[in-house]
């Protein structure tokens, strides 16, 4: 944004081009002015008269520092950012043929995954001829999801797109 449209953002001082508007602010007394005197009080103060609601009937104002203003509701906009939740998928690849020890190991990975709060994607990937052997893979994905069962739900059955089979979990909410 530029300059310009940054002033365009909130109407200030003698821009506000209503006949009453409601004053709020530190140091002021709270209600409904003229503009005239409202504008008064603002430069007595040696601060700026900032239309912060302008549907509402009067207007609304608020007498601040104008800088300042901008620079607190920046702020305020990038904490919200900051606490609006990120959803972080991991990715598990099993072969259609993935022995005990190996599934032991990514179970136990994916375990962690979902306490970490983690959507989690396992795939089975068929390489060559191994598409052949496609109901293994889902038994495997099936096995998979049974063992999650206490920390995920699965948001997709196993779906074969491609050379991939795919299945889908989210963790479970706990109570706090």
């Amino acid at each position: 944004m530029t300059r310009v449209e940054k002033k365009e953002l909130h109407r200030i001082n003698e821009r506000i081009r209503e006949r009453e508007v409601r004053l709020v602010g530190e140091n002021v007394e709270q209600g409904v002015y003229s503009i005239e005197v409202a504008l008064r009080k603002a430069d007595d103060l040696g601060l700026d008269l900032v239309e912060i609601s302008p549907n509402a009937v009067p207007p609304v104002c608020r007498i601040t520092d104008y800088q300042k203003f901008l620079y607190q509701q920046k702020k305020r906009e990038k904490e919200m950012k900051l606490k609006a939740s990120k959803v972080v998928l991991k990715e598990i690849r099993f072969g259609p043929q993935t022995d005990d020890h190996d599934y032991n190991f990514k179970l136990k990975h994916a375990q962690e995954f979902l306490k970490e709060g983690c959507k989690v994607k396992a795939y089975v990937f068929f390489k060559g001829r191994s598409i052949l052997f496609k109901e293994q893979g889902e038994v495997l994905l099936l096995r998979f999801a049974n063992d999650l069962e206490e920390l995920a739900k699965v948001d997709s059955l196993p779906t074969l797109e491609g050379k991939r089979m795919i299945i889908m979990f989210s963790p479970k909410k706990t109570a706090k």
